[in-house]
């Protein structure tokens, strides 16, 4: 027997057609955990419900003859931050998406929609309700005190490192190394982080075997206001310890994430965590090209064969303009003594060092990604999963050995060039 809450979710109903405030209140009649505490017929009276009820959850129709929904979500955000906002609307068009966000909403749901996709859209909503919380703009972390070093007061704050593992040809393994290479980083003493940077496409949550309830789409709204308590929220805990940040739920959601979102983002998952993971898609557009600009160190990943070594070479061509070779560590994945490309060959080719190799071992790579359990938690002999390992250690060794960490937003461009711009000066 199931037990009923002991509190209901309040929702608050406000579209002008009055068939559609009825399906839904009929839609929502039968769950126990869901109580519908009022309905209005536009925009302005539903500011003023929002205001007199203080709901849990306004479902917010986006055309209405008075005030449109985005316009009364504005509102709302604004005079009751407290409550969630799920907009509903018969257009999805990426535009209406993005400014339904910008608004405030929290989700978006594209008429006609199912009472399953309604009902779990609410409760979703509801389990991200932020703790209200002003913004800060240092977050401070308490660190160890080390014997032998003076400590002027016990909390400090420190930065930790943004580490971007890309590759400019896709299918060389950068899902399997940032996923990898998060868990193996995340220790007792290091706080870690895994960011899934491929927007449209991501394979963070299947790796990990994790259901997308939250992804970055959660804060956008909450991007100039983001705080520790909220961005902790949006964060998926995994066993292993680190925290995750997935991709969107579907392709088209990805424009919602602008550069200045990713680059806000970064900001403050760089003060919370010792060690970011961003995972990317293998091509270039503004938010991959943020992403690479904010990052401390870039893993530049290619496998031993011609044409990914080609693109590698091209994409080399684009860091240097970009003055990103310093931070950039060549990582050569999948390595066979098969292939009968040699790591000696590829620094010839392409004129770089490799920093580091990683083994092939397609079969277990494969059971691993099918399973949704990581190599290094279940298959530690793995060559694999010993070459990530030791990449692990490398990062941290070099972290050690830096005599002056780089600093967030540091231009290494010309001033007002943004890596954008600069690449359609020399590709365009």
């Amino acid at each position: 027997m199931i037990e009923e809450p002991d509190s209901k979710i309040r929702v608050l109903i406000v579209d002008d057609i009055p068939e559609t405030r009825e399906n839904v209140r009929k839609l929502l009649y039968f769950e126990k955990d869901i109580e519908v505490v009022g309905a209005a017929a536009n925009g302005s009276e539903g500011i003023e419900m929002a205001r007199d009820l203080r709901p849990d959850i306004v479902l917010m129709d986006i055309n209405m003859p008075d005030i449109d929904g985005i316009t009364a979500t504005e509102s709302i955000s604004q005079s009751v931050p407290e409550v969630q906002i799920i907009m509903m609307s018969v257009q999805g068009e990426t535009d209406y998406l993005r400014r339904s966000m910008l608004a405030g909403a929290r989700e978006f749901l594209v008429k006609p929609f199912s009472a399953d996709e309604l009902i779990a859209s609410i409760r979703r909503v509801y389990q991200l309700k932020p703790k209200i919380a002003p913004a800060q703009p240092q977050i401070l972390r308490p660190q160890p005190v080390t014997p032998g070093r003076p400590h002027e007061a016990e909390m400090t704050l420190r930065e930790g490192e943004i580490i971007t593992v890309y590759s400019p040809k896709g299918g060389a393994g950068c899902s399997t190394i940032a996923t990898n290479l998060a868990l193996v980083l995340q220790n007792k003493e290091q706080r870690v982080a895994l960011l899934d940077g491929d927007l449209q496409f991501g394979d963070v949550g299947v790796l990990l075997n994790l259901q997308p309830s939250r992804t970055i789409t959660d804060l956008i709204s909450h991007v100039d206001s983001l705080d520790a308590d909220f961005l902790s929220d949006v964060l998926l805990a995994h066993p292993s310890g680190i925290k995750i940040m997935l991709a969107p739920p579907r392709p088209d959601v990805a424009e919602v994430v602008t550069p200045d979102d990713m680059r806000e983002i970064l900001r403050h998952l760089r003060l919370l965590y010792d060690y970011t993971v961003v995972d990317t898609a293998s091509f270039l557009d503004d938010v991959v090209l943020t992403t690479l600009e904010v990052s401390d160190r870039l893993l530049l990943v290619v496998t031993p064969d011609i044409p990914t070594i080609k693109n590698v070479r091209l994409f080399l061509e684009v860091l240097d303009a970009l003055d990103y070779l310093t931070k950039t560590k060549l990582i050569v994945n999948k390595v066979s003594r098969k292939d009968g490309i040699t790591d000696q060959d590829i620094t010839a080719h392409i004129k770089h060092t490799v920093w580091a190799t990683i083994p092939r071992d397609d079969r277990t790579v494969a059971a691993a990604a099918n399973q949704g359990i990581p190599l290094v938690t279940n298959n530690l002999k793995s060559p694999t999963a010993k070459g990530i390992a030791e990449l692990a250690n490398l990062i941290r060794r070099d972290r050690t050995e830096e005599v002056q960490k780089p600093v967030l937003g540091k231009e290494t461009i010309a001033e007002g060039t943004s890596p954008s711009t600069l690449l359609g000066r020399l590709f365009g």
